[in-house]
């Protein structure tokens, strides 16, 4: 994998962490352009970066993301953050792509087993959202929207899917059969007006709900 982090001890900490994870680090970078640079050499089943990187300190890393997916179908990117902006998810997920990504807070890093299943989750190919990005977007006021018209059990199954979870995972979190969850995502499609002809109707629906 490649590792993208402006500070240098945090980068050296990361990449203890992940090789005493059984993750090989093959390039770790300070600042975006060095990430899309090692990405296109080193080809890494993942890319793991911050944010906010030199030389503004903003959103460079974020870009470098985005802009990977982009031109990368197959590039799996993981993005760490030291705030909650749910724009920021809902950006890093906007490119079409098979592979995994993922929007994780820092603090995750100090909790190593979610960190490490978060990191094998997105390499594997699924999408991690953070779960206070999640609880964020729940609590936040709503105007009308889309997600007005899903039933309190339809936003608690799309808030599971933000995570990134699968049916049976979120079946077992809800206490529910896996048929009641395929049912609820089937409405939820539907109640999005999500075609059914669109082969990532998951994702856009959780843009739809990151962005609601």
């Amino acid at each position: 994998m490649v590792l993208a982090e402006d500070s240098t001890l945090m980068r050296a900490g990361l990449v203890s962490l992940l090789e005493g994870l059984g993750h090989t680090v093959v390039a770790a970078v300070g600042d975006g352009d060095s990430l899309l640079r090692a990405a296109l050499e080193c080809r890494p089943d993942l890319v793991i970066t911050d944010v906010r990187m030199p030389p503004g300190f903003t959103d460079e890393g974020l870009r470098a993301a985005v802009t990977l997916r982009a031109g990368d179908p197959d590039a799996a990117v993981l993005v760490l953050s030291q705030y909650a902006a749910t724009a920021y998810a809902a950006e890093l997920l906007g490119p079409s792509g098979q592979a995994g990504v993922g929007y994780l807070l820092k603090d995750r890093i100090g909790e190593v087993a979610d960190f490490a299943d978060a990191v094998s989750r997105v390499a594997a190919g699924e999408t991690v959202i953070d779960p206070d990005v999640v609880r964020q977007l729940l609590g936040r006021q709503r105007t009308t929207n889309p997600l007005d018209r899903l039933t309190r059990r339809e936003r608690e199954v799309l808030g599971q899917m933000a995570e990134g979870r699968s049916n049976p995972s979120i079946a077992r979190t809800l206490g529910v059969s896996d048929a009641a969850v395929a049912k609820h995502i089937g409405n939820i499609f539907m109640k999005l007006d999500l075609p059914v002809e669109d082969g990532h109707r998951r994702v856009l629906a959780v843009l739809t709900y990151l962005r609601g």
